[in-house]
């Protein structure tokens, strides 16, 4: 079991999560837990950190904000006792989660867990901080914002969990955003990769490392939320499997969006072999993460223009990346636009189905809505547009692809 921030946030809710493994244990289960810090806790940590120094150590750093985890373990398993039931934390260090020494964004490499199975065995709950671990020298590592659901997939891939059970504020994994379409539906069952690709396209449901880890490990995920009253059904969220064990595949599985984008376009580049290589060259040495990708043929003979996306938050620097690499490259300008979102829709479906795409480019014709830029997979198509028509185009796809819930 692991739970999020607002999960952990505050004595009370606490208590809740404490009622909630309680009723996992009276139901005949080990349970290990894996915990985040209370919400809006690693954000002060970071905060604090900042302003004693700009360039924190990042060795330091990770002593810092892996305590709020450590905070959190620590009270659970008091909670878990004061109500009757046997508890033990145990830190990265004790385990020991060993991870790579990547301060600040660390890998998991392996997890010592013979302590842990036998105290289990003897009938504790084991608390685990998420988010930590300890590198090659000894010293505390963390794993990046989000780590937690990653520890909680490496932790129930090392103990060869029946399953994951990853609680958030939400009850499952939907077919887009309820806030936007209030008619969609909660998936029962969604495979490995269309969680994978909807987590990479903007779906804020599970952290994109966690998914990769559960797929290559074969462990089975469900997401579901500790707000809800605790009942015997065993699986009330969304369970995120292997293809093998859906029975009917849907042919999509969802509508996703992101509107931390920005459209780069890089006019007048000589058409030469090379010349779009170095471009890119250049952004990948700032650390750029480039998305979509389209080259286009130049009215002017003998050049081309490329236009891609990047995070929206790396539109700055893209830009003066390219501004110092014009001389070098011979490109004529750069345009760009913050205003754009990029909507995906995901299935795995599509794989034997013709129409998809024509389904998508013709629903949003018909209502006017320009294709700006468009990338694919093989159980994913996604389509850049202007900002202001977002929430008009998930809601339009989602009625397209027959994914209403009924009235």
């Amino acid at each position: 079991m692991k739970f999020g921030g607002t999960s952990m946030a505050g004595i009370e809710r606490i208590r809740g999560v404490a009622d909630r493994v309680r009723a996992e244990v009276a139901a005949g289960h080990e349970v290990a837990v894996v915990v985040s810090a209370m919400a809006g806790e690693t954000d002060r940590l970071v905060g604090f950190c900042r302003e004693a120094s700009p360039l924190a150590d990042r060795a330091e750093y990770d002593v810092v904000v892996a305590s709020g985890e450590q905070v959190t373990a620590g009270l659970l398993a008091i909670a878990l006792q004061a109500g009757g039931t046997r508890a033990r934390s145990w830190l990265g260090w004790q385990l020991a989660v060993a991870t790579t020494d990547a301060h600040a964004s660390a890998r998991i490499e392996d997890i010592t867990t013979d302590a842990m199975l036998a105290d289990l065995a003897a009938g504790r709950v084991a608390v685990v901080p998420g988010f930590q671990g300890v590198g090659p020298d000894g010293r505390v590592t963390t794993l990046g914002r989000g780590g937690s659901d990653t520890s909680a997939v490496a932790l129930a891939a090392a103990l060869r969990a029946d399953r994951c059970d990853i609680y958030t504020d939400v009850d499952g994994v939907y077919t887009t955003d309820p806030r936007i379409v209030p008619r969609a539906r909660k998936l029962a069952r969604i495979t490995y990769e269309e969680m994978l690709e909807l987590a990479s396209v903007g779906a804020k449901v599970l952290q994109t490392r966690s998914v990769e880890l559960a797929m290559k490990e074969k462990v089975r995920v469900q997401v579901l939320s500790s707000f809800t009253a605790i009942g015997n059904d065993p699986t009330p969220g969304t369970l995120v499997v292997d293809e093998d064990e859906i029975v009917e595949q849907e042919l999509i599985a969802g509508v996703a969006y992101n509107r931390n984008e920005a459209k780069l376009t890089v006019a007048g580049v000589p058409d030469k072999p090379g010349v779009v290589a170095a471009i890119f060259a250049a952004l990948a040495a700032a650390n750029v993460n480039v998305d979509m990708i389209v080259q286009n043929i130049a009215y002017v003979a003998g050049t081309t223009d490329v236009t891609f996306t990047v995070p929206r938050t790396e539109l700055a620097l893209s830009e003066d990346v390219l501004a110092k690499a014009q001389g070098t490259i011979g490109f004529e300008h750069v345009t760009s636009d913050a205003a754009v979102a990029k909507i995906s829709v995901v299935g795995v479906g599509m794989r034997s189905h013709a129409g998809v795409a024509v389904t998508m480019f013709k629903a949003l014709g018909d209502r006017g809505i320009n294709i700006q830029a468009i990338t694919t997979s093989e159980i994913k198509i996604s389509v850049l547009i202007a900002e202001e028509y977002t929430e008009l185009a998930v809601r339009v796809l989602h009625t397209a692809y027959g994914l209403d819930a009924a009235a």
